[in-house]
């Protein structure tokens, strides 16, 4: 690690299974910008979401906090402003922090400790996106996922999610070089994209790396009666269990998420040479992660809301200085990132600030700098749509266990079954782990009671919603300030210092 404080630039992908990508030994993805960090870095082989949804699991990511502990049960669940960020610790240790891109907050607060964003986000900050658990089976079709992605899936010059993306990478690259250019300390720079997240609608460039007859099917095909009772809400909920798709579709769509795969990847590409080239490479770490996966047909299931490996694996790759080459077996989570990047700012090694709640995660900063750490686990929690329970999911050591209350209990071994086909939570060689897990459940979590908090918020955001929709509409989407009189050369500017403060690297003198 540096004397000082070293800048952190987090690269955000959506809905990107590592499974997917070259990084992680896909043998058709090409992502060769991540190899690129996975070879001088560190690669966490068995991360997780906290909550396969996005705007949970980025609460979680945020906070490094479940998302039961902190109320961020679905993708219309508020992120309170009481509650403490990384973004919040880090600019208490005399960072700079800034937010370009997706991040799904939700309320009016929309910056949670980020001092800056430089764009708006892709998504609703409004409840408007509320389940109702009393009315689990019903769907809501303006926002709830259906196989229109699958059976649309292909080719577009752009779409609204390449044009937010475009603005993304623009912003993030010239927020790096402001940063070079004024020298005002160490930052955090959060670039967080949409892609690959569906539709799977992919620009020709990106969709002609690869040859469809490569593109591999799904591994894992269970037909509806086959599969467990949750899985069963969730191919009825996107409908995957009332219309059918054709071979055809289904490889068009992994073909166009494969593309967005690479798509992504080139982002990754842009704002590594940016910090290259703004001379921040030997004082910069790298971070490279996503807030959930994609099943992609895996199971007869698609996108995420389950705590399958697809779904719940997430990448997560580090880079830069003080850290080592080298694959992590361990398991870990995304509520692990805010305590690493504590560890990561605080070089001195005493100067960690005053924690405002207690964290569920640990520092990954040992494992990512040579060490090693004894604890090999990830919680899940899952209170959004198509369910009327809240679902829990214990990943530690070579064993899954996943629990609702109104499903039979699924385990798995993942070293003997990669692939979940075979739930042990039955068998009587395994009657005393799954006896354990199952106790441990019953121990961390009290289903009914947050079934009921999660019903009671339901509650009151669509109240609040339906208060908001009745008069002249007050927005809590963020509008990022701009004042164009102070950008670029005006009246009241001299052009040539303009000129000479701008340009990167400065003229010698």
């Amino acid at each position: 690690m540096a004397d000082s404080a070293p800048n952190i630039l987090l690269i955000m992908a959506d809905q990107l299974a590592p499974q997917f990508t070259g990084a992680y030994g896909h043998h058709v993805v090409k992502t060769p910008h991540m190899d690129a960090l996975v070879a001088c870095g560190v690669r966490f082989d068995n991360a997780y979401c906290n909550s396969p949804l996005c705007a949970p699991s980025r609460f979680s990511f945020m906070s490094g906090q479940l998302v039961t502990r902190i109320a961020a049960y679905d993708n219309a669940a508020e992120f309170p402003a009481s509650v403490p960020t990384f973004a919040h610790y880090l600019k208490m240790m005399g960072y700079r922090t800034c937010l370009s891109g997706k991040m799904h907050f939700v309320g009016p607060d929309q910056l949670h400790g980020f001092e800056e964003r430089v764009t708006t986000d892709i998504y609703p900050a409004d409840y408007a996106w509320t389940p109702d658990w009393e009315l689990a089976d019903e769907r809501i079709d303006k926002w709830y996922h259906n196989m229109d992605s699958v059976r649309e899936a292909g080719v577009a010059a752009t779409t609204f999610q390449i044009d937010y993306d475009e603005e993304t990478a623009f912003f993030a690259k010239r927020k790096i070089f402001d940063y070079a250019r004024e020298r005002s300390g160490p930052f955090c720079l959060v670039a967080s994209f949409i892609h690959p997240h569906d539709p799977y609608v992919a620009r020709r460039d990106w969709w002609d790396l690869y040859d469809s007859n490569a593109v591999d099917l799904p591994k894992t095909a269970l037909g509806h009666n086959e599969q467990d009772p949750f899985s069963r809400r969730l191919m009825d909920g996107i409908e995957a269990s009332t219309i059918e798709v054709s071979e055809e579709q289904v490889r068009n769509a992994r073909h166009a998420y494969y593309a967005n795969t690479s798509y992504f990847d080139s982002k990754v590409g842009e704002l590594v040479a940016a910090v290259e080239e703004a001379s921040l490479l030997d004082e910069t770490i790298i971070i490279v992660t996503a807030d959930h996966g994609d099943m992609l047909g895996e199971r007869g299931l698609w996108y995420k809301m389950n705590f399958f490996e697809h779904s719940a694996r997430v990448p997560l790759i580090m880079a830069g200085p003080g850290i080592e080459n080298r694959q992590v077996t361990n398991v870990c989570s995304l509520v692990d990132i805010l305590p690493t990047l504590i560890d990561i700012a605080d070089v001195e090694r005493n100067a960690k600030p005053k924690l405002g709640q207690p964290i569920d995660g640990r520092s990954l900063w040992p494992l990512a700098s040579g060490g090693s750490d004894d604890v090999d686990e990830a919680i899940g929690e899952y209170c959004a749509e198509m369910t009327a329970e809240p679902v829990f999911m214990i990943r530690r050591g070579k064993y899954k266990y996943i629990r609702c209350d109104s499903d039979p209990a699924i385990l798995f071994d993942l070293e003997a079954d990669p692939d979940e086909l075979t739930n042990l939570a039955s068998d009587p060689d395994h009657a005393e782990v799954s006896a354990a897990f199952a106790a441990e459940v019953a121990t961390r979590w009290d289903s009914t009671k947050i079934r009921g908090d999660v019903i009671r918020t339901q509650k009151q955001r669509r109240a609040i919603h339906a208060a908001m929709e009745a008069g002249p509409l007050v927005s809590w989407d963020y509008n990022p300030p701009r004042d164009a009189a102070r950008e670029y050369v005006r009246n009241h500017m001299d052009w040539t210092e303009v000129a000479a403060k701008t340009r990167f690297p400065p003229l010698k003198q």
